[in-house]
């Protein structure tokens, strides 16, 4: 059901040639992209009835409207079950009490007397985020994303979602039941790389806007990276993934459920293990198939992932290997279920969430930890993070000099602008002193 890889034995590559042995999905964005080239372009010309025609293309249905009406977010809020309203409201809750705290204050710095610089924090002015449709309904990812804009501060929030044929080409009631829940009114029918286009570009019906985030599809992706640098986005998310860092005291019926859990969102879902104890590995191998037989999704989605190349159990010779690996392959989500797991996990540099122990499963991080469940894939954890109320500000620098202070610095502008050949930079200052350098 699962491959192994077997790492042990051999002193681990460094750098790229570890990576290239680690189990990872095929997702092609740059092929995507040329795909979404015309569809975005289409939009910019056409506007929402280009969305409208692509509703019926893609998604099977004949839109009147690509904005929600508002008494359609009432009504499915109204609708919604109780039990998954008290759900969402305490996610909605724990994810305010952590996005909060992380609100950036100003700070100013006096470099000399007479000389400051202060960095302030302003938010963008107007966001689309977008929470996938398809395989599964996702009002977590409407929590993930419209909760870290709101506490950054963003005034302007706008939601797409693809329209779905049996809610007569409305988004999922949950969807909608959300963004009621956290006050977002302006809601919009769209999928894919056309709700990407719709953002960045502008629609008769849709103000075009500053940032796009949120997870989806390669055609998500392909979009994200078109209008990268006309928009700003969070990531281009592929297809999500597990990896767990164990030794030979992780139980392995929690192991083989968190593999599962993952790779039920997805045929190309990633779910590894990284462990140095060989019983563990058959313990886990052996957990997988009463565990698999007795959930969903079985044929359609768990079974490819697990048996795709991009899901292994990976066997290392130490914890300090595994170690080594999990960096290399640089997690969406890591889970650390080996003894003393908080000492491992304080030591790992590349992950986008860490879950540590046997009582913090990815589970939790994707509904009630209060984190955020919009990481970076693809190894992206390298040098990318998640999202977070930091995503939706921007950090401005306010240089504030009195004339004794520029004075008592130019010579030293002077002297650099001048080693650089480029004496106007020096000029500008040598005009507010009568064109002379002022003496240091």
């Amino acid at each position: 059901m699962i491959s192994r890889i077997d790492l042990r034995g051999d002193a681990l590559p460094e750098g790229g040639a570890l990576r290239d042995l680690l189990p990872r999905a095929e997702f092609d964005v740059e092929a995507a992209l040329e795909k979404v080239r015309p569809i975005c372009e289409d939009v910019h010309h056409r506007g929402t009835a280009a969305l409208i025609e692509y509703a019926e293309k893609f998604d099977g249905v004949k839109l009147e409207q690509v904005r929600v009406p508002a008494e359609a977010l009432k009504a499915a809020l109204d609708a919604l079950d109780p039990a998954v309203r008290a759900a969402l409201e305490e996610s909605i809750r724990r994810a305010r009490t952590v996005h909060r705290s992380q609100r950036r204050s100003e700070h100013t710095t006096q470099v000399v007397p007479g000389g400051t610089v202060t960095e302030k924090w302003v938010p963008v002015e107007r966001v689309g985020l977008y929470a996938p449709g398809g395989r599964s309904v996702y009002p977590s990812s409407v929590v993930m994303n419209v909760v870290p804009a709101q506490e950054a501060g963003v005034e302007s929030i706008a939601l797409a979602s693809p329209p779905q044929k049996e809610f007569g080409g409305l988004p999922h009631p949950t969807i909608l039941a959300a963004c009621a829940l956290l006050g977002v009114d302006e809601v919009y029918a769209a999928g894919g790389a056309v709700a990407v286009a719709m953002f960045a570009y502008g629609t008769e019906d849709c103000l075009p806007v500053n940032m796009v985030t949120g997870p989806g599809n390669i055609w998500v992706a392909a979009a994200k990276r078109y209008f990268t640098g006309k928009i700003g986005i969070d990531t281009e998310a592929g297809p999500t993934e597990i990896a767990v860092l164990a030794d030979s005291t992780a139980d392995p019926v929690h192991v083989a459920a968190d593999l599962i859990s993952q790779a039920e969102h997805d045929p190309l879902a990633a779910a590894v293990l990284v462990t140095d104890s060989e019983e563990l590995a058959a313990a886990v191998e052996q957990e997988l198939e009463p565990q698999v037989a007795a959930t969903k999704h079985v044929e359609d989605r768990i079974k490819p992932a697990l048996a795709g190349k991009q899901s292994a159990i990976v066997l290392v010779d130490s914890l300090e290997d595994g170690l080594k690996v999990v960096d290399a392959y640089g997690a969406e989500h890591l889970e650390i279920q080996t003894a003393d797991a908080a000492a491992w996990a304080a030591r790992v540099r590349n992950a986008g969430a860490i879950f540590v122990g046997p009582w913090a499963p990815v589970s939790l991080g994707d509904y009630c930890a209060g984190s955020n469940h919009v990481l970076p894939t693809g190894g992206c954890a390298c040098h990318s993070s998640g999202l977070s109320v930091q995503s939706f500000l921007r950090g401005i620098h306010i240089v504030d000099y009195t004339r004794d202070a520029l004075a008592e610095v130019t010579h030293h502008v002077v002297t650099l602008a001048e080693a650089e050949d480029l004496p106007a930079h020096g000029a500008a200052l040598k005009a507010r002193f009568g064109w002379k350098v002022p003496q240091a």
